[in-house]
């Protein structure tokens, strides 16, 4: 007899983050897992703290968009990276993906930054502290 799955706590992240500089490159892999508003251990994020405080602020509008009327977007190309987030936030389910195609995408991409492995002054991606696969 197995035992019953234990629901994961609500205020629990627990967030895998897969980056790709250009769509044909390696793959570098994060981490962020918290809970009670606490980065903890596993996290591999370069700023795990400032990670954590962009997923509270704009995660929810982010994962878990609203229906509403079309965005106007500025038509710009901010770079060729790519990210895919997946896991969980606050017991919800999370795959996102992030490109720096648009106006609309960039903001978007700078406004989670810090957890797709960039430095919040710069809103670029950034390696460092990363592993590559």
């Amino acid at each position: 007899m197995t035992a019953p799955a234990v629901p994961e706590p609500v205020d629990r992240v627990d967030l895998a983050i897969t980056l790709r500089e250009e769509p044909d490159a390696g793959e570098y892999v994060f981490r962020l897992v918290a809970a009670g508003g606490r980065v903890l251990e596993g996290s591999t994020l370069p700023a795990p703290g400032a990670a954590l405080e962009a997923v509270e602020r704009f995660g929810e509008d982010i994962f878990f968009p609203k229906p509403g009327p079309p965005r106007l977007c500025t038509q710009q190309y901010g770079g060729p990276q790519v990210a895919e987030v997946t896991g969980t936030f606050h017991g919800r389910p999370v795959r996102a993906v992030f490109r720096r195609t648009d106006g609309c995408e960039i903001a978007r991409w700078n406004s989670l930054s810090t957890l797709l492995g960039g430095t919040p002054d710069t809103g670029r991606s950034g390696t460092f502290g990363s592993s590559r696969t």
